[in-house]
C-alpha cells in the first residue's frame, strides 16, 4: 500500500522555519556590518610613501621590460613566429605593440570599418569593432602632439596610466586596510603575472586607472564625480557595466542602513545618477557599432567572432560561454567544474579578509566577476580579463607571514616569465 504524501512528509514546524529565518537575518545583518563597519588599521598614509609606491611601480617595469626584451632576443634568435600573422618580431617596439596593440593602432590611424568583414559563409570575422575609442584617440593625441609613432604613443599611454593606477590603487586599499595589506597588494599588483601589459600599447592601464577612481570616489562618497569616469571607463574597454552593477549593490546598502549611516538626498541622487550614467554608456557601444555598419548585433557578432575556433558556431546566450566551453571540452566534468569555479569565488568573495575591504570593493568585485561569467568565453585573455579585480590582493591572507610572502611574490615573478612565454611570445595574448 502506497502511502499519501501528505502522511510520509510532515510540515517543519513553525518554530524551526522561525529560527531558520531568524538566523538568515541575523547572518545577513554580520555581513552587511562587516562591508559598512568602520575599517580597523586604518591609519593615515605617512609623507614619502606614495613615493615608495612610486619606486616599487618603477622598478616593476623595469622587470616587465626585461622579461620582455628576454623573451624578443629569444624570438629573433629562433626566429619564433610571433602576432596574428605569425611572422618573426623586427622591432622591440612593435613587440611591445602587436596583437591587440595593432588594432588600437589601425583604430588610431583610420577609425573603424563601416561595412563588417565576412567570410564567404556570411559569418562576422574579427574585426576592431571590438575595441573601444578612448585609448586609440589618445594615442593619436600623443603621436601627433609629439611626432611620435603610434606605436611609442601607445606604449607611453599605458606605462603612465599604470603609475596612476598603482597609485590610486594603493590610496584605496589605505583607506580600508591595515598599511602592510595595502603594500602588500601593491607589490603583487605590481610583479603579478599579468603585470607585463602595463607596458604594452594596451588599453589595461587606462581602465584600471578610470576603475580604481572611481572606487576611490565611491569610498569617499563623492558619487556624482563617478559618472564621467565611468563613462570614459566604457568607451576604453567591455567592463563599465560591472561598475554600474556595483554601484547599484552600493545604493542598495546604503539605502537599507540609512537608519544609522545617513544617505542625504545629495548622495543619493550622485549614486544613482552615476550608476545610470555608466550603465548607459556601456550599453551605447552596441547600438553604435549597429547604426554604423548599419548590421544588426554587429557588435556582440563581432565578439563572438573570436569563439568560433574554439566552441565552433552559435549564438550568444548571457550566462552560458563558461558552461558551453568547458562543457564542449570536458563534458558534464567541465559542467562541475564551472560550478566548482562560481562556488569558490562565491566563497572568497563572501569571506571575512574581503569583506574588511568595504562594501564599494566587494560591490564591484563580485560584479564583475558576474559579468565575466555571464558574457566572456574563458580563453587566453580571460587571465588578462581580470586585472580589475586586483584589490582583491589586500585579502590579508595573502601576505599574513614572511614566508608566505616570499612565496607569494617568487610564485608572481615565476608565472610572469611563464605569461610573458605563452601568453604573448609564443602564444595568444
Amino acid at each position: 500500500m502506497i502511502s499519501s504524501p501528505d502522511r510520509d512528509v510532515a510540515p517543519a514546524p513553525v518554530g524551526t522555519r522561525t529560527r531558520a529565518h531568524e538566523r538568515a537575518l541575523a547572518w545577513l545583518r554580520e555581513w552587511l556590518g562587516d562591508l559598512t563597519a568602520p575599517r580597523t588599521g586604518v591609519v593615515p598614509i605617512a609623507r614619502g610613501t606614495l613615493w615608495r609606491v612610486l619606486g616599487i611601480w618603477a622598478v616593476g617595469r623595469v622587470v616587465n621590460l626585461a622579461l620582455l626584451g628576454g623573451f624578443f632576443l629569444l624570438s629573433r634568435l629562433f626566429q619564433w613566429g610571433f602576432g596574428p600573422e605569425g611572422l618573426p618580431a623586427t622591432t622591440f617596439l612593435r613587440f611591445l605593440s602587436d596583437w591587440d596593440g595593432a588594432r588600437y593602432g589601425r583604430i588610431s590611424q583610420i577609425g573603424y570599418s563601416s561595412p563588417l568583414p565576412m567570410d564567404a559563409a556570411g559569418n562576422v570575422l574579427p574585426n576592431d569593432w571590438a575595441f573601444m575609442p578612448v585609448y586609440p584617440w589618445l594615442e593619436r593625441i600623443v603621436s601627433e602632439a609629439l611626432s611620435l609613432p603610434w606605436q611609442t604613443a601607445g606604449v607611453i599611454l599605458s606605462v603612465a596610466a599604470s603609475a596612476g593606477a598603482t597609485l590610486v590603487l594603493f590610496v584605496l586599499l589605505r583607506s580600508v586596510t591595515t598599511p602592510r595589506s595595502a603594500w602588500w597588494a601593491i607589490v603583487l599588483f605590481t610583479f603579478g603575472p599579468l603585470s607585463f601589459v602595463f607596458v604594452l600599447a594596451y588599453a589595461e592601464s587606462l581602465f584600471l586607472l578610470l576603475i580604481f577612481t572611481a572606487l576611490l570616489l565611491a569610498r569617499r562618497r563623492r558619487y556624482a564625480w563617478i559618472a564621467p569616469v565611468g563613462v570614459v571607463a566604457a568607451f576604453t574597454r567591455p567592463g563599465a557595466l560591472a561598475l554600474a552593477l556595483g554601484l547599484g549593490i552600493l545604493f542598495l546598502v546604503r539605502w537599507f542602513r540609512r537608519g544609522g549611516d545617513p544617505f542625504p538626498p545629495r548622495q543619493i541622487a550622485g549614486l544613482v545618477a552615476s550608476g545610470l550614467a555608466t550603465a548607459a554608456a556601456g550599453l551605447s557601444w552596441t547600438y553604435i557599432a549597429d547604426f554604423v555598419t548599419k548590421t544588426p548585433h554587429a557588435y556582440i557578432m563581432t565578439e563572438t567572432a573570436w569563439w568560433i575556433p574554439l566552441v565552433g558556431e552559435g549564438s550568444f546566450v548571457p550566462l552560458t560561454p563558461w558552461f558551453r566551453f568547458f562543457g564542449t571540452y570536458l563534458g558534464i566534468v567541465g559542467l562541475l567544474l564551472v560550478l566548482a569555479v562560481m562556488a569558490g569565488f562565491a566563497w572568497w568573495v563572501s569571506s571575512r579578509p574581503v569583506r574588511a575591504l568595504g562594501v564599494e570593493t566587494v560591490a564591484f568585485v563580485a560584479s564583475y566577476g558576474l559579468y565575466l561569467f555571464a558574457v566572456f568565453l574563458p580563453q587566453q585573455s580571460t587571465f588578462r580579463l581580470m586585472l580589475p579585480m586586483s584589490p582583491l590582493l589586500a585579502d590579508e591572507r595573502l601576505g599574513s607571514t614572511r614566508r608566505r610572502r616570499r612565496w607569494t611574490l617568487g610564485g608572481a615573478l615565476f608565472l610572469q616569465a611563464v605569461a610573458v612565454l605563452l601568453l604573448w611570445t609564443i602564444g595568444y595574448p
